[in-house]
C-alpha cells in the first residue's frame, strides 16, 4: 500500500502517514506503520508524558511498538491496534489543547473510551457517542470518566435522585460522588451537601474520640474531606462548614430528619445496619440527591448482621427513579497493583449475587 497523507484540518488534529507492511506469512495478522505529526510541539510533549510515559503505556496496553521524536510519534504493529493508538493519541491531543492535565489514569481511560467507541450502552438512545460522559467544577474543570462503569455511574448521577453505586475500592466511586455534589451546588441545584458514613472501626477499638462533633467524624470521613479539596478551594470548604452549607453528619444522628434541597452522600455504606439503611433513605426530601456508595465484600459489621447495603439494593433498586452501578475489579484505576490485588480477592471470594445479597 502505497504511503498517505492527510493534512491537518481547521481543527488543528495531528498529521498522519500511514504505509502497509506485508505478513511475514498467510497465518500473521496484516501489519501496518503509520506517523502522527502534531501542530504544537508544546502540547506533543504533554501528550507524550515525562520521559514518553503515556507512550510507554499505549504501547502496553495496545501492543503496539512506538517511538515518539520531537512531535512526530511513529507506531508500528497490527492495524486495529495502530488505529486504536492513532485515536487515542488524538483524544489525548484534543484535551491538552483545552488546558487539560494528562495523567496515566487518562490515557488509560482513552484507551478505554475508543475501544468501546460505536458501541456505548447498545440499545439506548445515546449509544454511538463519541466519548465518556463528564462533569466539572470551578477548581478542577471537567472530569471525564475513565471507563464503561463510571460512565454508567456519572449518567446515573445526572439522571436518577437516588444511585446505589457497590464496588471495589479504587473504583473513583466516593472521588465522582463527590465531584458530582459539589458540581450541583455550584450550579444552584442544591443547596448544601450533607456527608455521613457510619462510625465503625475496621476491624480496630479506637475508643471514645476527643473534641466536638466535627472532630469525632473527621478521621472516619477523611477520604470524603480529602476528594472535597480536589473539587474546591480550601477557603470555600472551610467556609461552607462554617455556614453549614456542608454539614458533616453521623449517620446514627440523621433520624427525626427531612433533607431537602440537599445532595446527601453516604459512603461506606456497607457497614449501615438494615434498620440504619432504611432510616437513612427515607430522610430524602423535596429537591434532594442521595447518593449511597460501599463495598459489600468489606462489611465492618459483626458477624452474622446483615449489611443495610445489599438488602437495600436487593429491595429497592430496581424502583423507578432509582439507579444502581456495580464497579468490578476490573475497573479500578487507583494503581495497577490495587486492580490485581482486587481480583485476588474477588477470586478467593467470589460475590454471591446481585449486591452480595
Amino acid at each position: 500500500m502505497k504511503p498517505t497523507e492527510r493534512s491537518a484540518g481547521l481543527d488543528g488534529r495531528p498529521r498522519i502517514s500511514a504505509k502497509g507492511a506485508e505478513p511475514q506469512d498467510n497465518r500473521s495478522v496484516p501489519l501496518t506503520e503509520m506517523t502522527l505529526a502534531f501542530d504544537d510541539n508544546r502540547f506533543a510533549s504533554l501528550v507524550l508524558g515525562q520521559y514518553d510515559q503515556n507512550v510507554a503505556r499505549i504501547e502496553r496496553r495496545l501492543g503496539v511498538a512506538a517511538h515518539a521524536n520531537g512531535n512526530r510519534v511513529t507506531i508500528k504493529g497490527p492495524t486495529d491496534a495502530c488505529e486504536s493508538a492513532r485515536r487515542v493519541l488524538e483524544t489525548l491531543y484534543s484535551r491538552v489543547k483545552l488546558g487539560q492535565h494528562i495523567t496515566l489514569g487518562d490515557v488509560d481511560g482513552a484507551i478505554q473510551e475508543v475501544a468501546l467507541q460505536g458501541s456505548l450502552f447498545p440499545g439506548e438512545p445515546e449509544a454511538g457517542r463519541d466519548q465518556f460522559d463528564q462533569i466539572a467544577t470551578r477548581k478542577k474543570g471537567p472530569v471525564r470518566a475513565r471507563n464503561a462503569a463510571q460512565d454508567q455511574y456519572l449518567r446515573a448521577l445526572k439522571k436518577c435522585e437516588l444511585v446505589f453505586a457497590e464496588g471495589p475500592a479504587g473504583t473513583g466511586k466516593t472521588w465522582l460522588a463527590v465531584g458530582h455534589a459539589v458540581s450541583l451546588l455550584e450550579q444552584g441545584v442544591v443547596e448544601r451537601l450533607i456527608l455521613s458514613r457510619p462510625a465503625v472501626e475496621a476491624g480496630e477499638r479506637l475508643g471514645f474520640l476527643p473534641g466536638d462533633m466535627r472532630e469525632k467524624v473527621d478521621p472516619y470521613l477523611r477520604p470524603i474531606f480529602d476528594a472535597l479539596h480536589d473539587f474546591m478551594e480550601g477557603r470555600h470548604v472551610e467556609r461552607g462548614l462554617q455556614t453549614g452549607m456542608i454539614e458533616v453528619a453521623p449517620l446514627a444522628f440523621m433520624r427525626g430528619r427531612t433533607l431537602t434541597n440537599a445532595c446527601v452522600l453516604l459512603d461506606e455504606a456497607q457497614n449501615a445496619t438494615s434498620m440504619q439503611m432504611k432510616m437513612f433513605l427515607t430522610r430524602l426530601g423535596e429537591g434532594s440527591r442521595m447518593i449511597v456508595n460501599g463495598d459489600p465484600t468489606q462489611t465492618d459489621l459483626p458477624p452474622g448482621q446483615k449489611s443495610g447495603l445489599s438488602e437495600a439494593v436487593h429491595l429497592v433498586s430496581k424502583l423507578e427513579g432509582i439507579g444502581h452501578v456495580v464497579f468490578r475489579e476490573g475497573d479500578v484505576v487507583r494503581h495497577d497493583l490495587v486492580r490485581r490485588i482486587v481480583a485476588a480477592y474477588e477470586s478467593a471470594h467470589p460475590r454471591v449475587g446481585p449486591g452480595g445479597f
